[in-house]
């Protein structure tokens, strides 16, 4: 019988370099992962590919998945946003064997560490301030001052969950933020 694998959760606040973090770790190809590919109802932005960077939904298909318990996790970002997981992302996976990377938000990363336990692994990745997280943000220049806003006043909320999370990474040095996180994906993925 093949050994389970494990999960390891990977949350942020909005512009933290998480999806920078773990496409460098994913590149580098020394650990055995896998992505999980969240769901969302945004619309893609420039680059993204369905089923890639995620899977797009319609609001009526998200719905429709919430209803018919297909998530092992979701929640609703902002007013009428929505990001999920899907369990066959990960079940089939884990049962394989496989570990499986998931980039989630804060929330979702608490409910799925307590359901998977010790089969999974959750990091915060957190920005070094807040002042430097807005000018992050506004450096991507993919968002409105509006928006801006809305993500750090989100930022400030998720950072307060911090203290639920197995591990917390400063990311102030990016290379030194991704060596952070795969040293300790590694020593999780071989305990």
């Amino acid at each position: 019988m093949t050994p389970k694998g494990k999960l390891i959760i990977i949350s942020a606040p909005s512009g933290c370099g998480k999806s920078t973090i773990i496409g460098d770790i994913m590149d580098r190809g020394t650990l055995d992962l896998q992505f999980s590919v969240s769901a969302t109802n945004r619309k893609p932005r420039p680059g993204e590919v369905d089923g890639v960077s995620y899977h797009f939904l319609t609001d009526q298909q998200f719905h429709d998945l919430i209803a018919e318990g297909a998530f092992v996790e979701y929640e609703q970002v902002y007013p009428g946003r929505y990001y999920g997981t899907l369990r066959s992302e990960i079940q089939n996976r884990v049962d394989a064997g496989h570990n499986v990377i998931l980039d989630i938000d804060v929330k979702g990363g608490i409910n799925v560490k307590k359901q998977f336990g010790d089969d999974a692994m959750s990091i915060f990745i957190a920005p070094p301030s807040i002042p430097e997280l807005r000018n992050r943000l506004k450096a991507r220049g993919s968002e409105s001052d509006e928006e801006i806003a809305q993500r750090v006043d989100r930022a400030e909320y998720e950072m307060t969950f911090q203290p639920e999370y197995d591990h917390v990474v400063v990311n102030d040095m990016l290379q030194e933020a991704i060596g952070n996180v795969e040293n300790l994906m590694s020593s999780f993925i071989k305990g």
